[in-house]
């Protein structure tokens, strides 16, 4: 063990480590099935995009618009599915791809370490990982945040090349199409303190390629919003306005159309952004103890600084928010950890640690040990070895699994209707949470055949 250890420290190791936590992830992203529910409804939502090559409003269901976020990831899931197939690994690629994409570009910033050991400090901070293989908007809205911080970076550099300030704004528009204008919010104000407190103002004002640059982004975003306002009227006020007010200031708001309440206590993004990143937040608390006036008085780590910190300061006041909210923070976590890297100490434990989090995870995985778990988070095991052919319905709504690993077959009927169809003698099968099988009557359920559950709910078959 110590010897292996040795070996990864030293920069000649570095490229097995990446690739090989590279590949553990493709494992879990091949292994695991979509769960429900946020992953399973973006892969739904990419599934019909794919399927009904409507690449300009994307839809939760046939027929039914999904408003709530614009399209850049589910282009990519899309994309994938229409090359590849609707394999859970295929429509998790292109966020796997991004991550090494964007652990391999961090090599730039390597400081002695060996070019790899950005990207594997990326990679071992546990909420990145886990986004190299989940499908949702968050790393797109992460890589188009990492574009405009690093642009801006690289423009203010002596001898910088031009094409950085247009990589700026090209990373606002990506922004916009990965999120909306939150990644302007998540950028500009870090950036403007930068230069405020660092004296840079004029230079930036002056460096900035503006006319081309507005240009740009707006060239990027622009045209799909006012194609989607066009084909899909009133998503502009919902997305504008109840996805980007609303959410944030009022956890009961009552117009969230695909969402679920999320009522958190005020501050809880800085306990996230504690464990989320473990073990690299003892490290981070460390560097702050001891090289504090060094981070605030050296213009690279006080953008550092500024970057990772102004994501979770944004969200301190929201009770409406989830731990993938820290996202945007993971590039320059792992950008101060590099930095300071030579001066620390324990650097084999911290390592350890990072990577065996994965390694543990992966034994777990090629065990059994956690199946249970997974299992009860999708209904995909629930419908693999139901009759293909015979309909399939749901219960007064839904799971987005099942509309996946149905292609959309599920149909979601009321109680009525299920008791017409038994009446009828008609056959097929009724998906049915274990919450709602407790309020029907009795002779109903007498004709109900349970052919399979999980935690969650249960799927019967009738006139068989």
């Amino acid at each position: 063990m110590k010897k292996a250890l040795h070996f990864f420290l030293n920069p000649k190791g570095h490229p097995y480590l990446f690739w090989g936590l590279v590949l553990i992830r493709g494992i879990f992203n091949f292994s695991l099935p979509l769960m429900d529910k946020t992953e399973a409804r973006y892969a739904e939502i990419a599934r019909i995009m794919a399927e009904t090559g409507n690449w300009v409003v994307p839809h939760i269901g046939y027929g039914v618009p999904f408003w709530a976020k614009p399209p850049l990831s589910t282009w990519a899931s899309a994309l994938s599915i229409f090359l590849f197939g609707e394999h859970a690994f295929f429509v998790r690629l292109p966020y796997l791809l991004l991550a090494v994409g964007m652990g391999l570009f961090l090599r730039r910033y390597k400081k002695r370490n060996g070019s790899y050991f950005p990207g594997i400090v990326l990679l071992c901070l546990p909420e990145f990982y886990l986004h190299a293989g989940v499908v949702s908007t968050d790393l797109f809205l992460s890589f188009s945040i990492a574009l405009v911080f690093l642009s801006f970076w690289e423009a203010m550099q002596k001898e910088s090349t031009s094409y950085w300030g247009y990589l700026f704004f090209a990373g606002l528009g990506l922004g916009l199409l990965a999120k909306g204008p939150i990644v302007g919010v998540l950028t500009l104000p870090p950036i403007g303190l930068w230069c405020l407190f660092t004296g840079n103002i004029k230079k930036a004002l002056h460096t900035a390629p503006w006319l081309g640059g507005i240009f740009l982004t707006l060239a990027l975003s622009l045209p799909w919003y006012l194609l989607a306002e066009q084909r899909s009227p009133g998503f502009l006020d919902y997305f504008l306005v109840g996805e980007h007010f609303e959410r944030y200031f009022n956890s009961n708001w009552k117009g969230d159309k695909y969402g679920f309440p999320k009522q958190q206590p005020l501050g809880i993004v800085w306990l996230f952004f504690v464990v989320f990143i473990l073990p690299w937040s003892v490290l981070l608390v460390q560097l702050f103890l001891k090289k504090w006036k060094q981070i605030k008085g050296t213009a690279w780590t006080l953008f550092l600084l500024l970057w990772m910190v102004w994501t979770p300061f944004f969200f301190t006041s929201s009770k409406s928010l989830i731990h993938p909210y820290i996202l945007p923070a993971m590039v320059p976590v792992a950008l101060l950890i590099v930095y300071f890297w030579k001066e620390v100490k324990n650097k084999k434990t911290y390592l350890a640690i990072g990577v065996g989090i994965p390694l543990t995870l992966l034994f777990l995985l090629v065990s059994g040990l956690v199946r249970p778990l997974y299992k009860n988070n999708t209904d995909k095991y629930l419908l693999e070895n139901l009759n293909p052919q015979a309909p399939l319905y749901s219960l007064d709504q839904k799971s987005y699994s099942s509309q996946f690993y149905t292609q959309g077959r599920v149909q979601a009927i009321d109680q009525n209707q299920l008791v017409q169809l038994i009446q009828q003698r008609a056959t097929g099968y009724i998906r049915i949470t274990h919450k709602r099988w407790k309020t029907l009557p009795k002779e109903l359920k007498t004709s109900l055949k349970e052919m399979g559950q999980h935690r969650k709910t249960a799927v019967y078959a009738f006139s068989y």
